[in-house]
């Protein structure tokens, strides 16, 4: 890939890991920021890897509306029926069931720095298939930052388009995507 450009949006979201021994057993938050790359060989024939705004707006959409301010459990959380019950916005991981959003991480059963830098992928890979791009364009590195000190990245398989949609359909199973 020669061109590349990055877009970041924060969040603050809480989450509990209670597979951890330690502090994340406890539910917490954090201020988390998403960055995404996407990457094409070429440009497109307006000059650009991606319309930014249309899909700036589209990512951002998705993180107010599913992640900030709320709770990231897994599915068999028990705080998660409790904190619902109450009208807390919860986003499931671990459940393809619940409708299309948490289906992104139907194969991840826990709301772990890793396992959200790989649905935001997953959700802004199904995102840029709905604005303007260069050909070939896709995300080739989501780094999501839980704290000042910690973070992750997640470069789908095959890095990109230049390895074939072998690799894009690795990274983004058909389930996640809605394809």
């Amino acid at each position: 890939m020669s061109h590349h450009i990055h877009i970041r949006h924060n969040f603050e979201t809480a989450h509990r890991l209670p597979h951890l021994s330690g502090k994340c057993m406890s539910l917490h938050g954090h201020s988390w920021w998403a960055e995404v790359t996407v990457s094409a060989a070429e440009l497109s024939h307006d000059q650009t890897v991606v319309e930014f705004g249309g899909f700036k707006k589209a990512l951002r959409a998705f993180i107010d509306e599913q992640l900030d301010h709320g709770a990231m459990l897994g599915a068999e959380d028990p705080l998660a029926p409790l904190l619902m019950a109450h009208g807390c916005k919860v986003f499931l991981f671990g459940r393809p069931d619940l409708g299309p959003d948490t289906s992104y991480t139907a194969d991840l059963p826990l709301p772990t720095v890793e396992a959200v830098a790989v649905m935001i992928g997953r959700v802004t890979q199904a995102l840029l298939a709905d604005v303007p791009r260069a050909a070939g364009a896709s995300i080739s590195q989501v780094r999501v930052v839980e704290t000042h000190v910690n973070s992750a990245e997640f470069r789908p398989a095959g890095d990109g388009p230049s390895s074939g949609d072998a690799a894009l359909r690795r990274a983004y199973p058909a389930s996640a995507n809605g394809g």
